[in-house]
């Protein structure tokens, strides 16, 4: 059945039932050398397949638990934040940073994305220009309708929505700055957008957790069981609303991948995950990133996934 197309939001201005086990998304930028989305792999390291550890099984939809306390307002950042009165709703109070993987721009700044910044376990990239479909739709084109999407249903429920680029940058920013401008506004989740580049048939989506990691500027000891709760409840959202399965190529079938070198994740003090929603390489995970109907859906799946984790 073809999807019933909405037409994309402003740059400024809500199902199919399946069993539900964790999935996840991954914010991998793929390219012939396997980069991430969060830049290319740490010189002297293993490949990105084979890097990847499978997380246990998670639990489905935790159940409940105490409720966070709100985290204090902070300054604005470098980010787009909503700039009109929001209305009140049940994520009131709440801040939520969307971090739309790469930038539209970054393929005419190759010099400058390629600069090396620290993620505390080596150096990687500044950034990467991302994938796209065989017929040319771009990761980046894809990444920034979804988080503008998901930032008009967030708002809609009264978060205040903080976007790390808002498609008014020249490139960029680097992994590093995307992890700090989540960090200064101290938000109650961060949520990448991505879509994958892998092989034919390699189909589904899955979310990127953080790994224990301790090393320079990096530690996530306290954000890798909330980033985690946050992932799990988004990919079971994402699940539910968009019917898609979960990944068939990383995770063991959970959706959910753990990972220790992206710098997105490795420098972020607040929880946060990478959404990997398909894989543009494969023709009908292609069919779907390219429909807008599909991208609200998967915008919706996120957001629910989100809304679930700040009201828990």
């Amino acid at each position: 059945m073809r999807h019933q197309e909405f037409p994309p939001p402003a740059p400024r201005t809500g199902p199919l039932r399946r069993p539900v086990f964790a999935a996840a998304l991954a914010g991998v930028c793929l390219t012939a050398a396997g980069c991430a989305g969060d830049g290319g792999p740490v010189p002297g390291a293993a490949p990105q397949a084979a890097s990847r550890a499978a997380s246990s099984s998670p639990s489905p939809f935790p159940t409940s638990s105490a409720r966070r306390p709100s985290a204090p307002a902070a300054s604005p950042s470098a980010g787009a934040t909503s700039a009109h009165p929001l209305p009140r709703g049940p994520l009131t109070g709440r801040t939520v940073v969307i971090d739309p993987g790469h930038n539209p721009g970054n393929r005419d700044h190759t010099r400058e994305i390629s600069s090396q910044v620290d993620i505390g376990t080596g150096r990687k990239e500044c950034d990467t220009t991302g994938t796209a479909t065989d017929a040319g739709y771009a990761e980046a084109r894809f990444t920034l309708d979804v988080s503008r999407r998901l930032r008009t249903l967030l708002e809609e429920r009264g978060a205040r929505v903080v976007l790390t680029q808002d498609g008014d940058r020249a490139f960029g920013p680097c992994v590093d700055e995307r992890a700090r401008i989540g960090n200064k506004e101290r938000a109650d989740a961060v949520v990448s957008v991505h879509a994958d580049g892998s092989a034919t048939g390699n189909r589904g989506f899955h979310v990127i957790l953080p790994a224990a990691v301790h090393g320079g500027a990096a530690d996530t000891a306290k954000i890798v069981a909330p980033s985690r709760e946050l992932g799990v409840r988004i990919a079971g959202h994402f699940l539910r609303v968009t019917g898609s399965a979960p990944s068939n190529y990383i995770g063991g079938s959970t959706g959910l991948d753990t990972r220790a070198d992206l710098g997105g994740l490795n420098l972020s003090t607040v929880p946060k995950v990478f959404v990997e929603c398909g894989n543009m390489r494969d023709p009908e995970d292609a069919a779907l990133l390219t429909s807008a109907g599909w991208r609200q859906k998967a915008a919706l799946g996120i957001a629910e996934g989100i809304g679930s984790y700040l009201q828990r």
